[in-house]
């Protein structure tokens, strides 16, 4: 863990032990989604990116890249895309939307691990900027 994570986590944990032990909690169900790696970091920048959390893109942009070359960058942009609706619409997404996203490959259940995704990285996002970690 980077000096600067760590930094960011003592304070979270100094500020609200609670709001650290929820994220921790979240990101490991997120991580054991069935969701590939790629698919679950690219949800993940997208949602950092967003809320402009500059900690999260750079420690999320690292692990991306040790993931290696993508294997469908397609299907990763349609991830993305999804990520953006998702949010955009609070989860009301169109059927055509929702077409779109299976149609990449990805599946109902991956819709709504999606949906973890932007609640777990949301909690983190906000939190590292409200604590001036990011």
């Amino acid at each position: 863990m980077s000096a600067r994570i760590s930094s960011a986590a003592a304070l979270l944990k100094k500020t609200s032990p609670e709001t650290l032990d929820g994220f921790l909690k979240l990101g490991a169900i997120f991580e054991s989604t069935t969701l590939d790696p790629h698919s679950r970091e690219t949800v993940i920048l997208t949602v950092a990116e967003r809320n402009q959390c500059h900690l999260c893109v750079d420690m999320h942009e690292a692990k991306m890249a040790a993931l290696g070359p993508a294997p469908d960058a397609e299907r990763l942009a349609a991830v993305r895309a999804f990520t953006l609706r998702v949010l955009a619409s609070s989860g009301a997404v169109s059927d055509e939307e929702l077409a779109a996203f299976e149609k990449a490959g990805y599946t109902r259940r991956n819709a709504l691990e999606v949906v973890l995704g932007i609640g777990t990285y949301t909690v983190s996002t906000f939190a590292n900027r409200l604590v001036r970690a990011a």
